[in-house]
């Protein structure tokens, strides 16, 4: 089975906040690292009432200080939002307290709405047309510092900090193989373009100083449970959210409730299946199954999985399943019915 890593959007829940999302966050980090998980990224978000993820280099320096071994990064900061700068500051600080264990993924959206996005860049004249030069600029910020040169990042400057491109279109892939850089496609949330991004990058991949071959991490669901039926009733949380954040009313994660597709319209089913359309949902011997379909299917170096489930230790067992359905830890005896 390929590496398997954890995706964390930081969940608030309905009847919780931030501060338990957190605490949440770094328990699940724990759990994950001794599960054999490979990385722990955590994703921008802003006026989002259900992540609390929005000052992402802080949360990434609460989850790092906290575990021992497992990487820890941004899946991932949103680029246009911010100065290169400032950037390579905070990953250059993050790397510096936690050596060998920061990476920063980027990428060009918002990950907010377009309100949202001008509070968030008052005056700044960037968008997101600006990525490419604000990628090669941030990368700048982490060579060696040359003599004369009037604008350094302290610290970053010198540091190994793993920059990978993140996408869900033909965008990213191309601008990730240009770079020689590796690459992490949401398909988790976003998988149309999945196929041809992945083509579109292994094809045009050239080499660079820091990846010698293409590297390729995708976004999936995972929901696992000791049966199946449970764990298709952890997915209704992740469901109604879309729907809800496709209404125009996001909101905290909301509790799984019994039958909530038949509640559906039709349009409101076609898109959740388009949308959910990269998950795996099922019992220990599913989850595996699901697995191994997916990454023969995609070819995939890494898998990026993200389970937006309501309660928390329902959240810590999917995880666990899945690290056992993929032979990294031993399976937890079943519980009597």
């Amino acid at each position: 089975m390929i590496p398997l890593s954890v995706l964390d959007l930081a969940p608030i829940v309905q009847g919780g906040d931030a501060a338990t999302a957190f605490r949440n966050s770094l328990d699940l980090a724990r759990h994950a690292e001794r599960w054999g998980y490979t990385r722990y990224w955590l994703a921008e978000h802003h006026n989002m009432p259900g992540i609390a993820s929005a000052a992402t280099s802080v949360v990434i320096a609460h989850v790092a200080g906290g575990t021992s071994t497992i990487r820890v990064g941004a899946g991932g900061v949103m680029l246009p939002n911010h100065a290169p700068l400032v950037i390579a500051e905070q990953f250059g600080t993050l790397a510096s307290l936690y050596p060998g264990r920061i990476d920063l993924g980027l990428g060009r959206a918002p990950g907010t709405d377009q309100l949202t996005m001008r509070a968030l860049r008052r005056r700044r004249a960037g968008d997101a047309d600006d990525f490419p030069q604000e990628v090669m600029e941030l990368l700048s910020y982490f060579q060696a510092a040359q003599p004369g040169q009037a604008v350094r990042a302290v610290p970053g400057a010198g540091l190994d900090v793993p920059i990978w491109i993140l996408g869900s279109s033909l965008f990213g892939a191309a601008l990730a193989a240009e770079l020689g850089l590796p690459y992490a496609f949401a398909s988790h949330f976003a998988p149309a373009l999945m196929m041809d991004a992945i083509d579109l990058y292994r094809t045009r991949f050239r080499p660079s100083e820091t990846q010698s071959r293409p590297y390729v991490m995708l976004g999936l669901n995972v929901f696992a449970a000791p049966r199946e039926a449970e764990a298709r009733r952890l997915l209704s949380s992740l469901q109604q959210a879309f729907v809800n954040l496709r209404q125009g009313n996001p909101g905290p994660l909301p509790p799984p409730v019994d039958g909530f597709e038949t509640r559906l319209t039709p349009l409101e089913r076609m898109g959740l299946e388009e949308r959910l359309r990269c998950s795996v949902v099922g019992d220990q011997a599913g989850v595996r199954r699901g697995l191994e379909e997916f990454a023969a299917r995609t070819g995939a170096d890494e898998l990026m999985v993200s389970a937006q489930i309501f309660d928390h230790a329902a959240r810590l067992r999917s995880y666990e399943i899945t690290a056992a359905a993929a032979g990294m830890v031993a399976a937890r005896p079943p519980t009597p019915v």
